[in-house]
């Protein structure tokens, strides 16, 4: 049975096989802000039990790191559960959430507990912000920062500068490598995850979206691959590699078969300038 353990002072997660998703609770003497609540209402009904196990003070806030469903789906139960509070995202996301229009996306058709995700009520985020915004707790303060496109346009990290905490949201994985779907930046990536890397020290718990806990050293080690990703596509490029063709002529860190959104993203990113003419 999944359940919260403290990772740091007053810093709890708890890790649900469901697509290997970290929720995160920050506690303070006013309450506890939550990070992420999972991908469905049947999800969201065992995070909000656990919560309640835990026994840690009322839930005070939510926050959402990106817009996509596997981290926000549970913001109505949490809603419903522990009243009105405020759901705060970055304003992409907020807005992204918001254009739902509480029509879940075509694709989760396909998806095999389709069914449960479909009987989720759909509630976005209510508090947006730009760059920064700090959340006071009372007796401390959690920092919610946009450090740039990446997994998305609108992800956010969560800094709890007293513990030496970093929520990194889907900028950083751990049961997996992280995806580059079709609203990602796989060009800036690189340059995110830097000002995300100096937010940290040596001694920083790392929490990512999906998967264990980790260190700086291997955001560090992400970052680096990302980069070889991106410095692979700029080079293709340049080179007049065709599209068609970059995914079999690159050198790549990962296996290529995860690449084929960075790639065409990464072609399509770049300034005319910095492309030739397909070789013939």
């Amino acid at each position: 049975m999944p359940e919260f353990i403290e990772v740091a002072p007053r810093v709890w997660v708890a890790h649900y096989d469901w697509m290997h998703v970290n929720i995160t609770l920050v506690g303070g003497s006013d309450g506890l802000v939550m990070i992420d609540t999972h991908g469905s209402e049947q999800q969201a009904r065992v995070v909000a039990d656990d919560v309640r196990r835990l026994g840690a003070g009322p839930l005070t806030a939510l926050v959402n790191t990106h817009d996509h469903w596997d981290h926000w789906f549970g913001n109505d139960v949490m809603l419903t559960t522990y009243g009105d509070l405020p759901v705060h995202a970055t304003d992409f996301a907020l807005e992204r959430m918001v254009a739902t229009g509480g029509v879940h996306s075509e694709h989760l058709a396909e998806h095999p507990r389709a069914e449960e995700i479909h009987a989720t009520t759909l509630r976005p985020a209510t508090h947006g912000f730009s760059s920064a915004v700090a959340l006071d707790l009372g007796d401390r303060s959690v920092e919610l920062i946009h450090p740039g496109r990446g997994h998305t346009a609108g992800d956010l990290v969560v800094r709890v500068p007293d513990a030496d905490v970093i929520v990194g949201g889907d900028l950083v994985e751990e049961s997996d490598k992280p995806f580059i779907g079709d609203d990602s930046f796989p060009l800036e990536w690189p340059l995110t995850l830097d000002l995300v890397l100096g937010l940290m020290t040596d001694a920083t718990v790392v929490v990512p979206g999906h998967g264990r806990l980790i260190d700086m050293d291997y955001v560090q080690e992400q970052r680096t691959e990302l980069g070889i990703i991106a410095e692979t596509i700029r080079d293709l490029a340049g080179r007049g590699v065709p599209l068609s063709r970059a995914l079999e002529e690159g050198e790549w860190p990962w296996d290529p078969a995860l690449l084929t959104s960075a790639v065409r993203l990464g072609y399509e990113h770049l300034p005319r300038s910095q492309k030739r003419l397909p070789l013939v």
